[in-house]
């Protein structure tokens, strides 16, 4: 099979929907090719009882909204997965599964895609495949006893065997997955690296919406060192702000970020302290932020002194574990939370940096009529969100549009 198209979308998730809704509008013949079903990531990467880390009022394309959901609801996985799929039917958007692009490449005054289904030719191309691409999982710990799996790979406690778990990475994943450990009975180790920790609303407003009040979501570009920064966040039991002091006073052990291993021992760096530390400022900056914004506002939302109140440190942190057995502590299982990588090797042209990221100046490539879309801090710090992505989208047709 060969065909021909004017544009090629390369990704049937949130990026991948938003472009096909903004071509149409457009009037730009496209394509878009998804390699397994609308939005697969967030049904099979995803562990069980995920929901989003936005109320439902926030994560969403602005044209439509979740069905059957309170808007200050946090969606679980399936029901975001289902809005994708229900947004492209019912705008009949030309999306096609079950394709897998496996090579791209420069053809004439255009690009040739290699697919499972034959060959397409086009004249601009979105690559919209998303941040969530290759699981990164160290290979550190070389214990073949212990089970070991990306957060990409965890469902539910029960999956687990039995015995304690190691959680690496205090992201909104690691975290998320650590607090469902622990209420399921486990036995938790938590590492903890550099984190921001937004608190989940403060004087009755959701945290997502102080960042837009503030400026944060337009944001350019990160501050020097702090690009890959987690955000340590939770949409679960109803939403709550992410305290490692509630955790730990749960039950989690909270250590320093994992460092080197022989013998059985993982050692533990001397920064857990730092990290919660650090975590701490930038929660309480958050708060007086948000009353400076409100008193300069004149903004009538109820005072929320006891946001404040931090409480002591626990053991584990002013007394942190440095080497840890592993099989001394009874730990089974190891689950990454370490993020993921970008893979654009079947991408076969020169625009990429050394550390696999595309050279491209708000998304627009290098390359004339290649662009990308859904990638961390594309055009700004909310690119990578579902609201974010629809934004750049819109931009992005406006670019396409005219060049053709």
């Amino acid at each position: 099979m060969q065909e021909t198209i004017h544009t090629l979308v390369v990704g049937g998730g949130q990026a991948g929907i938003a472009a096909s809704a903004h071509l149409r509008k457009r009037g730009i013949p496209h394509l878009v090719l998804e390699r397994e079903r609308i939005a697969e990531r967030w049904r099979t990467w995803r562990w069980d009882s995920l929901v989003t880390n936005g109320p439902a009022w926030h994560d969403r394309f602005p044209e439509a909204e979740f069905e059957g959901l309170d808007p200050d609801a946090f969606a679980p996985k399936e029901a975001v997965a289902d809005y994708f799929e229900r947004f492209a039917t019912d705008r009949a958007l030309p999306v096609r599964t079950g394709v897998e692009v496996t090579r791209l490449e420069r053809h004439g005054d255009g690009f040739r895609a290699t697919t499972s289904a034959g060959m397409i030719e086009a004249q601009s191309v979105v690559v919209a495949t998303g941040p969530f691409q290759k699981p990164v999982i160290p290979t550190v710990i070389g214990d073949p006893a212990i089970i070991q799996l990306h957060s990409s790979a965890y469902r539910n406690p029960g999956a687990l065997p039995g015995g304690a778990v190691l959680v690496v990475g205090a992201g909104s994943s690691g975290a998320q997955i650590a607090e469902e450990l622990v209420r399921a009975g486990r036995k938790v180790f938590l590492s903890v690296g550099p984190h921001d920790r937004p608190p989940r609303r403060y004087r009755g407003r959701d945290f997502v919406w102080w960042l837009g009040k503030l400026g944060k979501w337009e944001m350019k570009a990160p501050t020097p060192g702090t690009e890959h920064v987690t955000i340590a966040v939770s949409g679960a039991y109803g939403g709550h702000t992410m305290d490692f002091r509630r955790l730990a006073a749960m039950g989690v052990t909270l250590l320093g970020r994992a460092g080197g291993y022989g013998d059985g021992i993982l050692r533990c760096a001397d920064d857990l302290r730092i990290n919660v530390e650090t975590g701490d400022r930038n929660y309480l900056s958050v708060l007086d932020e948000a009353d400076a914004f409100a008193r300069a506002q004149g903004l009538d939302l109820p005072e929320e002194p006891e946001a404040r109140a931090l409480g002591p440190l626990p053991d584990c942190v002013t007394q942190p574990v440095l080497a840890l057995d592993l099989r001394q502590a009874g730990i089974a299982a190891v689950i990454w939370a370490t993020g993921f990588q970008l893979d654009f090797g079947w991408i076969d042209m020169k625009i990429f940096r050394a550390d696999g990221r595309p050279r491209h100046q708000d998304g627009v490539s290098e390359v004339p009529g290649l662009y990308f879309l859904g990638l961390p801090w594309l055009s700004c710090r909310g690119s990578a969100f579902i609201w974010g992505a629809w934004k750049d989208a819109e931009r992005l047709a406006g670019v396409i549009a005219a060049r053709r």
